[in-house]
Formats: structure tokens, sequence, C-alpha cells
């Protein structure tokens, strides 16, 4: 029962969390882009988040006339359950359960965010979600080799799967190499989270909406919500595997500030094309990421 009850408030928290971090993302793109953002709804727009909830689960839900009903209805339910699911390995002071190979658990849930990405554009039998979809699967399972290779290095400093002891486990002498390593791993991130410049599962200017071109009212918000949960999670990963700490306020001081460098990225940068992504991957960060595995693992043997 407390676990129950543990578990619900930490969903609870998340989906709020979510809500709020769309809200500053509107607000700071809005300001990057020399207007005011949000402003209408309550005080200073801060309710926003719950008028948008309640217009999206209010609205009539479409469906096109050719698809296959099922998994079209389960694949932004599977995204969100597996949003939520990321969240059960983060490192609490007190947690209510142990998770002792918990960077496992976030590889396997990971990998599993393809399958949503393939039912939504593949039951939706539209020829943009099904483009959509198709450059969304290639994407991510691409960029998750590069970032397995990348995490094993600061796995390997900290000598420890579970993501409650990355806080605390650390060998200062190989600080320095984590430099270079989070900067492939931020360009890792965006790309396996769909987010600009690497937004090619929904680019607008060419999919009209991408993989969820088809989806309306609740099942749009189940995908929306999904995604912004992912970002908000690897944010929190940057922060535990390349700056931990022990103290929680520190630890979501960091997470915010990585959060808030998504939407940096996206109100600076353009649009890459596509073959120039895939390039980055197998030719750059691919070969980047071994040739630092076999330079760490002879250090760490004489450490």
């Amino acid at each position: 029962m407390a676990l129950t009850l543990s578990t619900l408030i930490s969903y609870i928290m998340i989906a709020l969390g979510m809500a709020f971090y769309t809200l500053l993302e509107r607000k700071l793109l809005g300001y990057f882009q020399l207007r005011k953002g949000p402003n209408k709804v309550g005080l200073m727009g801060l309710p926003q988040p719950f008028a948008d909830a309640l217009k999206l689960f209010t609205k009539e839900l479409t469906f096109p006339s050719l698809a296959n009903i099922t998994p079209f209805l389960i694949a932004p339910l599977l995204s969100l359950i597996l949003a939520l699911c990321l969240w059960h390995v983060y490192p609490h002071t007190f947690p209510s359960s142990f998770m002792t190979y918990s960077f496992i658990f976030f590889l396997m849930i990971s990998s599993l965010n393809v399958y949503s990405i393939l039912g939504a554009g593949w039951a939706s039998n539209s020829k943009y979600a099904l483009l959509g979809a198709i450059r969304g699967i290639a994407q991510t399972i691409s960029y998750e080799v590069s970032m397995i290779l990348i995490l094993l290095v600061p796995i390997s400093c900290k000598m420890t799967m579970n993501m409650a002891n990355m806080t605390t486990n650390w060998h200062p002498p190989l600080l320095l190499l984590l430099s270079p390593i989070m900067l492939v791993w931020l360009i890792s991130a965006l790309a396996e989270t769909n987010r600009a410049p690497f937004d090619f599962a929904e680019g607008e200017s060419e999919l009209v909406s991408g993989f969820n071109t088809e989806y309306s009212g609740g099942t749009f918000a189940f995908i929306f919500m999904a995604e912004y949960m992912n970002i908000l999670f690897m944010s929190l990963l940057t922060a535990v595997f390349f700056f931990p700490s022990e103290s929680p306020l520190l630890l979501c001081t960091f997470t915010l500030l990585f959060a808030y460098w998504f939407v940096w990225v996206r109100g600076t940068m353009p649009r890459m094309r596509y073959d120039q992504l895939m390039a980055l991957t197998w030719k750059t960060f691919l070969p980047f990421a071994l040739s630092l595995l076999l330079i760490i693992f002879p250090l760490l043997l004489t450490y």
C-alpha cells in the first residue's frame, strides 16, 4: 500500500513538473523571439498548463477512416507508460524501492520507445505519419548505439549501475575526460528525444506533424506529455552522470539547468538535414565513443 501511494504521488509530481516545464519553454521561447508568451490565463499565465490540459482532454477524439483503431489508441498510452516507468530509477535520498541495475532498466525502457513511434505512425495509415515514424525509429536506434557507448565511460568511472549510488561513487582523476563526453551526450540526448534541431520525426515543414499527424485531443496529449517527461528525465540523467551530488537541491538545480538548455537549443539552432544527422552519429560519435573506451579501460585497470 505504501509503495502504491508513493508511486502515485511520484506520478502526480512528474505530471505537474512536465506541465510547468511546457509553460517555462513557451515563456522562454517567447522572450527569445521578443514576444511575451502565455500571459492571459490567470496571473502571468501561470495556470496555462491546466487550461491546455482541460482543452485537450475535452476535445473530440478523431480517427482516420482507414486507421487500425486498437494500435492507434495503444501507441500514445504506451509512450506515456514508458516515460513514467523511466522515473522509477530516480535517485531518491529515501527511496521506497531499490533497483540494483537501474542503468540497465533505463536502457531497456528507452529502447522500447521506438515501438510507440512505430505503432503511432503505422496505425494511422497516413503517408506523413509513416514517414515520420520511419525517420524517428532510424534516428532513435542510431543514436542509442552511441549513447550507450558514451554512458559506459561515466558508468566505468562510478563502478556501479545503481543510479542511487552514482551520486556518491566517483573517481576524481577521470573527471577531465568527462567534459568532451558530456557534449557528445547532450547532442545524443537531443536526437534521442526528437528535439530541435533533430526533430525530424515531427518535421512540420516537411511532414505536417510527423508520426502524430492524425492524433488529436487526449491521444495527442499523451504523446506530448511523454515527450516532455523524457526531456526532463534526460536532463536528470545528465545531472546524475556528469554533476553528481548527494544534495537533492543541487541535483534538481543541475536538472533544471539542463532542461533550460534543451529550450535554449530549440530557440537558437536551425533544423539539420537528415543525412547530416545520420552521418554525425555513425561517422563521428560512434568512432569517438569507441576510441574513448579504448583509452579509459586501461586507465581504470591501473587506477
